[in-house]
């Protein structure tokens, strides 16, 4: 009887992971689950009166609930220093020093996925698999991330600092499947379907907005300075260049006859520019901490799809090669609120050709 192959699936207790656990059972794999712990423990207590979705960014009780029913092996491990280092703190240190970091990118680079591979590895399981919308195709030139099926859903853009040598042990159940097929499978599963909804916001900002998080880890970022005009003609006084973003319009308390939004932060001078809607428009970016995938990047002009922001379509661009492991992206036609910190992606297709960081417009 030939053995069955061997997958760490990723079970964070929400139904994209619970219906890929299903599937892989389905599809006859040796699956082992787990939850990579990374925030607050849920109390036992507590929790009894309270949806499966309140409970805390990691959904154990629904994770261990899908496992029994499943019969699968299933354990929690703890991640929540890693978390911390590679995730919290560079989210306030990214704020701190005027970028806009993003906490789901690096996430899935320093913890869920670095975590999950090593642990296949340490353990010689043959695969890794967990609940993205996303697909690892086999082409004549080798190994490739594509979007998932159902665009809508896609997250690729939040996988493209993946090690590209983890491709070919990667499974990702669901990327082939349209959301709707996903619910269904879950009321198969007999999970309370109306009670788990999607989060949107960040997972360990559970109360208020980023900025009170912000001002809670770190109450000294709350340090005013001077709102200036892309003139430099000084507007009026902001709280700390922390607790704003390229694009933001509310809450910046400037009355001067016009709608008015912050084009960029300066932490060398702690201002905040404001500019009128049409100044927000940039035609070019510098991209470093580059992760890339396909060929010829970085060494001479590549045309492709940018996406600069998860919830935005992408945009045509050139990649330009500038020589110092960065890479200058001209977009054929202006973006708005270009944030430093932020992931730019780079597509040709469905295919993911690579990524990096927004260093500055």
């Amino acid at each position: 009887m030939m053995k069955r192959q061997t997958v760490l699936l990723g079970m964070s207790g929400g139904v994209d992971s619970s219906v890929a656990a299903a599937l892989l059972v389905r599809q006859g794999y040796d699956v082992h689950g787990v939850t990579l712990q990374v925030w607050e423990h849920e109390d036992e207590q507590v929790a009894v009166s309270k949806r499966w979705e309140e409970r805390g960014c990691c959904k154990i009780g629904i994770a261990k609930f899908v496992a029994q029913r499943l019969r699968i092996p299933y354990e929690v491990v703890d991640r929540r220093a890693v978390f911390q280092q590679g995730v919290i703190d560079d989210f306030v240190t990214g704020y701190a020093s005027g970028t806009t970091p993003n906490p789901c990118v690096r996430c899935n680079e320093r913890v869920k996925l670095h975590s999950l591979y090593a642990l296949a590895q340490e353990r010689g399981m043959d695969y890794v698999a967990t609940g993205h919308y996303a697909r690892v195709e086999r082409g004549e030139e080798g190994w490739s991330l594509h979007r998932a099926l159902d665009a809508r859903k896609d997250q690729s853009y939040f996988l493209y600092r993946m090690n590209a040598a983890w491709l070919p042990k990667m499974l990702f159940p669901v990327g082939r499947m349209h959301k709707q097929e996903v619910w269904q499978e879950a009321e198969v599963l007999g999970l309370p379907v109306e009670e788990l909804k999607e989060s949107q916001e960040i997972c360990f900002v559970s109360h208020g907005d980023y900025r009170t998080f912000l001002e809670k880890e770190r109450p000294e970022l709350r340090q005013p300075g001077t709102f200036v005009g892309v003139d430099g003609e000084v507007l009026g006084r902001h709280e700390g260049i922390a607790f704003y973003t390229p694009g933001q319009r509310r809450g910046l308390g400037v009355a001067v006859g016009q709608r008015l939004y912050v084009q960029k932060v300066v932490p060398e001078s702690g201002q905040v520019v404001l500019c009128a809607g049409e100044q927000l428009a940039q035609s070019h970016c510098l991209v470093g901490e580059l992760r890339l995938f396909a060929e010829g990047i970085g060494t001479h002009p590549v045309e492709a799809e940018v996406k600069i922001r998860y919830a935005t379509p992408p945009i045509a661009a050139t990649l330009l090669p500038s020589g110092d492991g960065t890479l200058l992206v001209r977009f054929h036609q202006p973006q708005g609120a270009l944030s430093p910190g932020q992931s730019a992606v780079f597509y040709r297709g469905d295919q993911v050709l690579g990524g990096g960081i927004i260093q500055r417009s």
